[in-house]
């Protein structure tokens, strides 16, 4: 098929299909989003869901510099631990973190990295947030 062929089938699958930004089940009952992608036979490829990740975590980068106007004044790896938090949290739930923000806030890095793991997410996410709370308190890695 060539160039034109292939943009003009694009075209056609994209009207018919439409378009679906969350899941749903098709006409035959499989769980499907985007357009027409099947999900229960296809699934997504990991090239697909590394495109998915790098979308997410360029988002909870824009939310954290658009909610913390301290946040560009931490270096990248305290920068790394906020955003992986957003992207795992969600920014609301991030926010629910108020004294961690204010002792990050207020570079009291010991007493953040002490907040992050007095939580339930700690308890939720063990590693990850034992990682995230050290990288935050030494600020490298």
């Amino acid at each position: 098929m060539n160039v034109t062929s292939r943009a003009s089938l694009r075209i056609d699958v994209m009207s018919a299909e439409g378009f679906r930004s969350k899941p749903y089940k098709d006409t035959v009952g499989k769980l499907t989003i985007g357009f027409g992608r099947n999900l229960d036979d296809v699934g997504i490829s990991k090239l697909e869901g590394e495109v998915l990740l790098d979308h997410d975590l360029a988002t909870a980068e824009q939310e954290c510099r658009k909610a913390f106007a301290w946040f560009v004044g931490l270096n990248d790896v305290r920068q790394r631990a906020l955003v992986e938090m957003a992207f795992n949290l969600g920014l609301p739930r991030l926010r629910g973190f108020k004294r961690t923000l204010a002792a990050i806030e207020a570079q009291r890095f010991d007493s953040a990295a002490r907040e992050m793991l007095d939580s339930a997410w700690s308890q939720q996410v063990k590693s990850r947030a034992d990682r995230l709370a050290r990288m935050m308190r030494e600020g490298t890695i």
